[in-house]
């Protein structure tokens, strides 16, 4: 007869490969190994209520809630039109402004799909106009968007903070450094590519009166990150109660200082972002069932004595880890990740040494390349229904910008201080 662990693993595995949607293949793989094991089936339910029932994780809807609001509201536009101003001329400025946008949304959203959509559509066009490529343009908004889930604040942060106990708010001051980091190495390869391709600035100078008057126009939006980000920091309030206010800003810029958030508009922006809140959370409930039943079974301990026969060197474990999570990233959801992995490999890498936050950090950025990876890349998804490419076409052109946010992820493995600097200033 096989054995519960057994169960739960080919289970999980078959389902996986037939297609199942992965948080029903994640809940059917926990039920087997339940029936197996003889413990009632009312566990799975338990373990659901109980993985919801956050008051940290009362952010994630709220913050979905948000980036759609400020989507809808013309806060990206104009964000947008502040990175064009400073970079549009360089040569591939249009890529360039797309990352430095992304990078300022990313402040306020929190999610990378958001990210792309509320960037994407309108850069993508934008750049195409200008003769950069369809599958180009669709690549850079793609990765671009992987930025929203590593510069605060971050959803699988919040959920990683909730699953592991570490601190939500060291792990955004955390995500600091590695998000510039990791957009400055696409900038660098926009740069480069775009020079091969011939794709030119907008041919205007550089003017302070224009980048001031732009400026001016975003004051709102640019905002928006210095109150959500500030607050927690500086105190005032808890990042769950940051993400509320950021719906509360979101919806008043919006509907009275920019006027373009419509009373029309908000019932669709609440369905939408109800629709991903809803499916987030049936993914939480059942891999958190299956994270209690992995950890209830003894796993973690096995694994670690598996890695730890390997080795004992923490970088190599690091190493080996980290390309499991960049495999499993191919087929699997970014928060399934955080939360089946996590409490998985963090007692083995607490046994030798390090820092959880560090781990927090790669592991996240890990999920982001997974985001731009097929067959389950969501950013891909979000890119080619902008863009109107195959999702073949939109996988083959990112696939630099994979690479070089894989050498970025090695980097930060090898050198900690990158995510860890400001958190150690902080403590």
């Amino acid at each position: 007869m096989l054995s519960a662990p057994l169960v739960l693993g080919i289970v999980l595995i078959l389902c996986l490969l037939i297609g199942v949607p992965i948080a029903f293949s994640i809940g059917i793989a926990t039920v087997s190994a339940l029936f197996v094991g003889g413990v009632p089936a009312s566990f799975i339910a338990q373990q659901s209520f109980t993985a919801v029932d956050s008051f940290p994780l009362m952010a994630v809807p709220f913050f979905i809630l948000a980036g759609a609001l400020m989507e809808t509201g013309g806060l990206s536009k104009r964000i947008i039109n502040v990175a064009q101003e400073m970079m549009g001329n360089i040569t591939g400025g249009f890529g360039i402004v797309t990352i430095l946008a992304s990078a300022i949304f990313a402040a306020i959203s929190g999610s990378s799909p958001a990210t792309v959509a509320a960037i994407g559509s309108i850069m993508i066009p934008a750049m195409v106009a200008r003769g950069y490529s369809k599958d180009f343009a669709s690549a850079v908004a793609g990765s671009g968007g992987g930025l929203g889930i590593v510069i605060p604040p971050s959803i699988p942060m919040i959920i990683y903070g909730v699953v592991t106990g570490v601190s939500i708010g060291d792990m955004f001051l955390a995500g600091f450094v590695p998000g510039i980091f990791l957009a400055i190495l696409m900038v660098i390869l926009i740069y480069f590519m775009a020079k091969k391709r011939g794709y030119k600035g907008t041919g205007q100078k550089f003017s302070f009166k224009r980048l001031a008057k732009a400026t001016k126009d975003a004051f709102w939006a640019l905002m928006a990150p210095v109150i959500i980000l500030g607050g927690i920091y500086s105190g005032v309030f808890t990042p769950t109660e940051s993400a509320v206010i950021a719906v509360v800003y979101g919806f008043v810029v919006g509907l009275f200082v920019y006027k373009e958030l419509k009373w029309k508009d908000i019932p669709k922006t609440l369905i939408s972002s109800a629709m991903i809140t809803g499916s987030v959370m049936i993914i939480l409930g059942t891999a958190t069932g299956f994270g209690k039943l992995v950890t209830m079974y003894q796993i973690p301990n096995k694994l670690a004595e598996i890695i730890l026969g390997v080795s004992d060197n923490k970088y190599i474990v690091l190493l080996l880890i980290t390309a499991l999570i960049l495999f499993v990233g191919t087929f699997m959801e970014t928060l399934s990740i955080i939360i089946i992995l996590a409490p998985l490999f963090l007692p083995v890498l607490t046994q030798l040494g390090v820092n959880p936050i560090h781990f927090g950090i790669l592991l996240v950025v890990g999920a982001e390349i997974g985001m731009m990876t097929p067959p389950l890349g969501v950013n891909l998804f979000v890119a080619s229904g902008i863009s109107g490419l195959s999702i073949e076409k939109v996988s083959k052109a990112i696939l630099p910008f994979v690479l070089i946010l894989i050498v970025g992820l090695v980097i930060m493995l090898f050198v900690p201080w990158i995510a860890l600097v400001i958190p150690n200033l902080f403590s």
